[in-house]
């Protein structure tokens, strides 16, 4: 993990067009929402209207109100209906403004928790198509991270633009009712309103341009918190007293954003004081305005009711809506990346797929392939070819680097070769469906992950469809000696596995690998890769584990990739790897007559041993 450079805020800086531009994304994005739940949609929608049109009625009611008063206490009037009349028409007014409030925060609330649900669904559907040479990219990464993290600022984004619709009514309504009485005052209430949007989109823009900007180091603080507060690290972190260094990082880090951050907010804060000084200063103008037509009898004390509250619910309306269109604006630019990421393009699939064969018949063969990895020169496999011929047994050995995983990566379509070709039954691998293809293979990686699930989940991981056949699992963990594992377990194959969930429990490393071997089992694919799998094995429990592999496959085409030289002279064929090339190849007696580096390994484990 390498170490951060400082940015400034006009690192990634997003212009004002930018901010613009990502408006045109909402649309699309109420599809999504209109697609959640029709109904509650529709609710929402009916509810905001009737949210947006009472503010207007309940002040002309209560002008009604004041008007009555007046007519009673200065013309004597006799007859109080009028007045006990619109007293409870604003009551009931009141009561429903309450419960249309309600009704919205319920409904929004619903259907911001369905759309989180789908939108995490898509990503991890999108993530699940997406080649892995993606995945590993760091830019990516970032991409994704930001996709995946900003699930709540859309379901607010949601929120947002419904109120902000119905807002524009509510404005709408109480600007006709301004213009009836005196028009000059929409004049002081743009002067009031408009240098503090100006200033609030200007701040907005800077703030996504610094969270847009810091994406990976805040990922590096997340790595930082993970490690430097976890069961799974404790130990290391102990023993080599890291504390201070994982400290020094973090807070080097953090305290970097934080100035930034500090000085963009000081910023917005100090400026937006200034601006609603002035908003102040022409909001008392207007009221000064409304009393000097009281008293000089151009309107009534009813009319300086409704106005001096419209005005005032007009002004606090338009902070609103300008408020919540620089977080919409802010917002957008998130949905952009979340949409950007649902846009990038999937595999390239073959319009003229071929099906794959029931059975394998002649088996893979590698003709001239070479590999490098994405954004790398440097050539991880150099024109290699060979035949893995059906129901054949092949090992894969060398040294670190040599390419080994490499080969089984190509042979799963994980990556495509970078030129050269990789045939089954003669035919190049990519004219085959993928996922179909890769049903073929069973595998059991080196750097395999640990589901903190169940032990009967952990297992039926191999073939997911199969969860419920406990007869099977419970026989793809007796071929890995898993079902020892299990036997210890209070709750058997229920027992939740890892410490990060209530009763959950840990295990070790070689009983972890048994319940990764037992997935491979699970699946009783047609063809098998075992990239080191028995690692983590005691020497019994490795040849035990070998022993049934090997009666398990004894008609399955295998790929073993192993340091431990006892488990892959049992192959049919060895393939030596040194450099990205074939050094040699053939069986265990072939190769140590050869005298070469096989050889030279093989003895240098042997005397290990002694």
């Amino acid at each position: 993990m390498a170490r951060t450079q400082p940015k400034s805020l006009n690192d990634q800086k997003i212009g004002l067009k930018s901010s613009f531009d990502s408006l045109f994304f909402i649309p699309r994005f109420f599809k999504e929402i209109w697609r959640t739940n029709k109904t509650l949609f529709l609710t929402s929608a009916f509810c905001r209207i009737v949210a947006a049109l009472l503010p207007v009625a309940i002040l002309w009611v209560g002008k009604l109100i004041f008007d009555a008063i007046i007519q009673i206490t200065t013309h004597g009037e006799k007859d109080y209906s009028t007045l006990w009349h619109s007293v409870a028409i604003e009551f009931i007014l009141v009561v429903l403004s309450d419960l249309v409030g309600r009704a919205i925060s319920l409904t929004d609330g619903i259907l911001g928790d369905q759309y989180n649900i789908n939108s995490s669904i898509k990503i991890i559907k999108k993530t699940n198509e997406i080649d892995i040479s993606l995945l590993e990219n760091s830019e990516f990464y970032d991409k994704l991270d930001r996709a995946r993290t900003q699930t709540a600022g859309r379901v607010d984004l949601m929120s947002n633009v419904l109120g902000q619709a119905q807002t524009t009514i509510s404005i709408f309504s109480l600007v006709i009712g301004l213009i009836y009485f005196e028009p000059y005052l929409i004049v002081l209430l743009v002067l009031s309103i408009f240098p503090s949007f100006i200033n609030e989109v200007r701040f907005s823009q800077q703030q996504y341009s610094l969270a847009r900007s810091w994406t990976s180091e805040r990922r590096e603080l997340d790595y930082l918190r993970f490690i430097g507060a976890n069961d799974k690290t404790a130990k290391e972190i102990k023993l080599f007293g890291l504390t201070s260094f994982l400290v020094e990082r973090f807070e080097t880090l953090a305290t970097r954003y934080f100035k930034l951050n500090k000085s963009l907010v000081v910023k917005r804060s100090s400026y937006g004081f200034l601006f609603n000084v002035l908003g102040s200063i022409s909001y008392y103008a207007a009221y000064v305005f409304i009393i000097y037509r009281v008293l000089s009898g151009g309107i009534t004390l009813g009319e300086l009711t409704f106005l001096s509250g419209s005005f005032n619910r007009l002004m606090s309306s338009l902070r609103d809506f300008f408020s919540k269109f620089t977080r919409i604006s802010e917002s957008s630019l998130y949905l952009k990346d979340y949409f950007d990421f649902l846009d990038i393009r999937s595999e390239h699939k073959n319009e003229k797929e071929i099906p794959l064969p029931e059975k394998i018949k002649t088996g893979f063969e590698f003709k001239n392939v070479y590999f490098a990895y994405p954004e790398s020169e440097n050539q991880i496999v150099k024109d290699i070819s060979f035949v893995i011929k059906a129901g054949e047994k092949i090992a894969f050995v060398g040294q670190n680097g040599a390419g080994k995983t490499t080969l089984t990566k190509l042979l799963l379509r994980f990556y495509e070769p970078t030129s050269g070709e990789i045939l089954l039954d003669g035919i190049n691998i990519n004219r085959y469906n993928k996922a179909n293809y890769q049903e073929y293979f069973g595998v059991l990686f080196q750097d395999f992950f640990k589901y903190e699930f169940s032990v009967k989940e952990n297992i039926a991981i191999g073939k997911i469809d199969e969860i419920n056949d406990y007869e099977r699992i419970q026989k793809a963990a007796e071929l890995s000696l898993a079902n020892e594992v299990v036997s210890e377990l209070k709750y058997g194959y229920e027992q939740q596995l890892g410490k990060r969930f209530a009763k959950g429990q840990e295990l070790s490393g070689g009983q972890w690998q048994k319940i990764a071997l037992a997935r491979a089992y699970m699946k009783n694919a047609e063809v098998m890769i075992l990239d080191e799998p028995t690692s983590a094995l005691d020497a019994k429990a490795e040849s035990e584990v070998f022993e049934r592999f090997i009666g398990l496959i004894k008609d399955k085409t295998s790929v073993i990739i192993s340091h431990r030289f006892s488990t892959v002279r049992q192959a049919d064929r060895i393939l030596v790897l040194q450099e990205g090339k074939i050094l040699e190849s053939g069986t265990h007696n072939e190769l140590m007559e050869n005298n070469k580096l096989y050889a030279q390994l093989f003895t240098l484990q042997a005397e290990g041993y002694q």
